[in-house]
């Protein structure tokens, strides 16, 4: 058995450990690689290339010609460091390039990060960087807000296939625990407007998911590799069982990936506000009934259990094209809305039941990557993929026997071309098209539970179709090794078709549509004066097309009102400016802040409208006044992302996050108020010491309080939510956490995790989340590897 004769083999300096997932990118020739379990990767594709940039996150960044990495006889070893400047990133552009020139903030988190830090969720795994602030309103939830913007004005891209659906909505989504964290090899997250890249709703910013990818084999024989995984935890009573395998040959590779998890329900911390308790919950006998908790720490009902499966099929000739073939499959049990359950009605529970059903996710995805100096492009790749979302609702009232069923089923069909080609010296030009359609069923059922009656109800949404068409251009230009320069233009016009079931609703009309366009444009500049210094400003616009939620809102009447689709409806605007700056001192010191000013503009909010010049209309025998979904509204947000990173002596890095926003919006009456997605101040400082194969990490996690006077309108209603501060109104308390976390190589196939979460037991509740955070959590995980 012997190696092909270009494969370099990358380790840790101290631990001399190969190191996996070591990300290589040559920008002449147009190459990208990463290393396999073994440390090792393919330099073929590299040969002649003058500047390789080699980068794994918490390795740093090193630059190497082929030839260097040649006379070292392609062994080379990193040290394990916090201060890097020279990330790898892919968000930014949809290809893999350094971030020395890009003008945008962007975090990455590690599969390295994930091994130690045992997220439950993809939710959980996002707030791992310290920049991204999770809602939850149950244990099965996880709602991202990113510079004071979350849910349609976030953008989730996996395996680059936009995850958007047209009925995401403005209120909070827990999509993103569809994925795995487990399976998932890199995790970026892009601040600011991202609409020239990726169109609709990449407003707040935009988070791209890198799930594990297909090794080919480095000989001649065929090469098998995997991970088994089984972790516990505490507070949740969780138990995961993860398996992932990769089969590679010369030219073809298969990876195999399922995750099972069982949650039960989630208890919360022993010191902190009593009004978090869960002292009684509502249990259905014969009839609904109001049960003592036999621990009012538990947060019942919040337990659920989770699926995943993904399979990926890589074709590489090692020619010009590779074709790879991805399946990812997701699937939840019923769980709770917990917020829900907490709510009353004249001193009685407000619901007997409120439940999601199975949240389904199916993603189908071609990835067909051209390579070669054409005359157009040096690479391109073709990527059409399908996907099936699947949710619903089911709710009762206490001791009613009238449930409610809401199902949406949304096919979502896709198509991105994107072209990259290098023009000239220090020209890199990328551009490319993006083609999308969604397919909405909404189904509306009534159901008896006494007598099993099943009858049809008013659905959630119309039946719609909602298509979007975009054309993209993307130029980056080096002036010189010290200054460079990146700006792009979008176009995108977006369709959608609405038809009303007037059964239930009587409206005077059945069918609504919308067709417009929106130009978005971006202009950055980044200038170092040395390698120790990177200086960032950018300019950028974003849109939110109008989509399936904001037209189908005829469904979220109330006594007195009622609220009609608006065609005229135009997308939502922003305006974005970001400055920053990072300086490395030595090898001991990085610090970076960056400041940033979002305007929006024409929000879609709720107002008053007319229907056929009429203000108000008779619906369901009552005169309503007509309200619309309008371009109404004004919103504004600011705020600083700051960091500091410090290389101890003795193997000891202390990395610390800190994030500050605020927001404001425009109300009805043309007063501001708090924008309900600009939250408290909030921050991560962890000390971590790695050496030979021990890594250890403490950190504490903190969150700054929300005042009565500074809670957004929306939350000041929802005090079951909230303590009470001193004059009995609804506040969000500050909280911190302190955590413990270790991981060590029992052997070269076999490593230990475990960790302490909320080591103090803290009782708390994240601003605007219905359901309190664990309290004292311990875990504990087995990987082995082949």
């Amino acid at each position: 058995m012997t190696l092909r004769s270009q494969v370099l083999t990358i380790t840790d300096l101290a631990s001399a450990q190969p190191l996996e997932l070591v990300n290589l990118v040559s920008e002449r020739p147009k190459a990208h690689g990463a290393t396999n379990s073994k440390g090792q990767v393919d330099m073929s594709m590299f040969k002649g290339s003058e500047k390789i940039y080699i980068h794994l996150l918490n390795y740093g960044t090193q630059t190497f010609s082929y030839q260097e990495l040649e006379a070292k006889g392609f062994l080379l070893s990193l040290e394990a460091t916090s201060i890097d400047l020279d990330q790898i990133s892919v968000v930014a552009t949809r290809w893999n390039e350094s971030a020395a020139h890009i003008p945008e903030k962007i975090t990455s988190i590690s599969a390295s990060e994930v091994k130690l830090q045992n997220p439950q969720t993809a939710a959980d795994m996002l707030a791992l960087g310290g920049d991204v602030y999770i809602q939850k309103s149950q244990l099965g939830g996880g709602s991202p807000m990113i510079r004071g913007f979350a849910t349609n004005r976030l953008l989730y891209e996996v395996d680059g296939v936009r995850m958007n659906t047209a009925i995401f909505r403005s209120g909070n989504i827990q999509n993103v625990i569809s994925l795995d964290p487990l399976a998932t090899e890199r995790t970026e997250v892009l601040f600011g407007p991202g609409s020239v890249i990726y169109g609709s709703d990449a407003i707040g910013g935009v988070m791209s998911f890198r799930t594990l990818t297909p090794r080919l084999a480095l000989t001649e024989d065929q090469e098998i590799a995997g991970n088994a995984l089984s972790r516990a935890s505490s507070a949740s009573e969780e138990l995961t069982g993860h398996l992932d395998l990769n089969v590679g040959w010369k030219k073809w590779a298969s990876l195999t990936s399922m995750t099972f998890s069982d949650y039960g329900d989630l208890k919360m911390g022993s010191y902190g506000p009593d009004d978090y308790l869960r002292q009684s919950y509502v249990l259905r006998r014969d009839s609904d009934e109001i049960v003592q908790n036999r621990d009012n720490r538990l947060q019942n009902p919040s337990g659920y259990s989770q699926v995943n499966f993904m399979q990926k099929v890589l074709f590489d000739p090692g020619k010009k094209i590779k074709i790879q073939g991805d399946f990812h499959y997701s699937e939840t049990s019923a769980y709770s809305r917990y917020d829900r359950h907490l709510q009353q009605r004249n001193g009685l529970p407000r619901y007997g039941e409120w439940d999601y059903g199975p949240q389904k996710w199916m993603m189908g995805n071609l990835g067909i990557h051209l390579r070669g100096k054409e005359t157009f492009y040096d690479e391109v790749i073709i990527r059409p993929a399908y996907q099936f979302f699947e949710e619903s609702r089911f709710s009762r009232n206490f001791r009613s026997a009238a449930r409610e069923i809401r199902i949406e089923k949304v096919d979502a069909y896709s198509l991105n071309v994107d072209f990259d080609k290098i023009i000239g010296e220090g020209n890199d030009l990328s551009y490319g098209i993006e083609i999308l359609r969604n397919d909405v069923r909404s189904i509306g059922k009534d159901q008896n539970i006494e007598t099993g009656l099943v009858i049809p109800g008013p659905s959630r949404y119309p039946q719609s179709d909602w298509a979007s068409y975009g054309v993209y251009i993307n130029d980056r230009y080096e002036v010189s090794e010290k200054l460079s320069f990146q700006g792009g233009l979008r176009y995108n016009q977006y369709v959608m078709n609405a038809k009303f079931d007037t059964t239930f609703y009587p409206l005077p009309f059945s069918t609504a549509s919308v067709n417009d366009g929106a130009l978005t444009g971006s202009l950055g500049a980044v200038y170092r004066p040395d390698k120790t210094w990177k200086i960032m400003l950018n300019l950028a616009t974003g849109f939110r097309a109008p989509n399936v939620d904001d037209l189908g809102k005829v469904f979220d009447s109330e006594p007195g009102a009622v609220v009609v689709p608006n065609p005229d409806l135009q997308a939502e605007m922003a305006y974005n400016i970001d400055a920053g700056i990072a300086k490395v001192f030595g090898d001991l010191l990085k610090v970076d802040i960056t400041a940033y000013y979002t305007l929006l503009e024409n929000a879609m909010v709720r107002r008053d409208y007319t229907l056929n010049g009429w203000d108000s209309i008779f619906y369901n025998g009552e005169l309503s006044k007509v309200q619309a979904i309008q371009n109404a509204a004004q919103a504004r947000v600011y705020g600083i992302q700051a960091g500091v990173d410090i290389k101890f002596p003795g193997h000891l890095d202390l990395v610390s996050r800190f994030n500050y926003q605020k927001g404001e919006e425009e109300l009805d009456d043309g007063s501001t108020a708090p924008l309900r997605h600009a939250g408290p101040w909030f921050g991560r400082t962890g000390l971590t010491y790695s050496r030979n194969k021990w890594s250890l990490q403490a950190y504490a996690l903190y969150n700054g309080h929300v005042a009565f006077a500074d809670m957004p309108v929306g939350e000041v209603s929802k005090d079951h939510l909230y303590t009470a501060d001193g004059e009995g109104n609804p506040y969000a308390p500050s909280w911190y956490t302190l955590n413990l976390k270790g991981m060590v190589s029992v052997t070269d196939d076999f490593s230990l995790t475990a960790g302490i979460e909320n080591i103090t037991d803290r009782r708390y509740r994240p601003y605007s989340s219905g359901i309190a955070a664990a309290g004292r959590n311990f875990i504990l995980a087995l990987r082995f590897s082949l």
